[in-house]
């Protein structure tokens, strides 16, 4: 678990959420990862109208994204979904758990959108994460 982040679920006057935290903040070097896509090394598409497997191959993107930075899921504060149909959030949550494991969940949005960059992708994802000073880097 970071300790370089506090995660708030529940701040007064809200209802808490199972699904991410209304607040986090913290110190440390700011990162933000641009949207990524459930495109393979090679450019390829994975997962075309499989919203779980577009899911996981953009959560393992995010991942190899954080760590060329030298952070980690452990570090994001905010993902913001971008989505083609609403009904594809279980399959991103599902994917998300599966990525941070016990760690505390991330401030998120979700947004549908029309269409992405290539009609067969159903899921975008962006994140922004805080590495704390005293990381090195990669």
């Amino acid at each position: 678990m970071s300790t370089h982040l506090t995660h708030v679920s529940a701040p007064e006057g809200l209802a808490p959420s199972p699904q991410y935290s209304h607040v986090v903040w913290g110190t440390g070097r700011f990162v933000a990862v641009s949207g990524q896509i459930a495109l393979d090394a090679s450019g390829a598409v994975v997962g075309a109208g499989d919203p779980a497997a577009q899911a996981h191959r953009v959560f393992e993107n995010l991942g190899h994204c954080l760590a060329s930075a030298g952070a980690d899921f452990g570090d994001v504060v905010k993902l913001t979904y971008f989505v083609t149909d609403m009904t594809h959030l279980p399959a991103i949550r599902e994917a998300r758990d599966a990525a941070f494991g016990p760690l505390p969940l991330p401030a998120s949005s979700a947004v549908q959108v029309a269409a992405l960059a290539r009609p067969e992708l159903l899921v975008e994802i962006e994140a922004f994460a805080l590495i704390p000073e005293d990381r090195g880097t990669v």
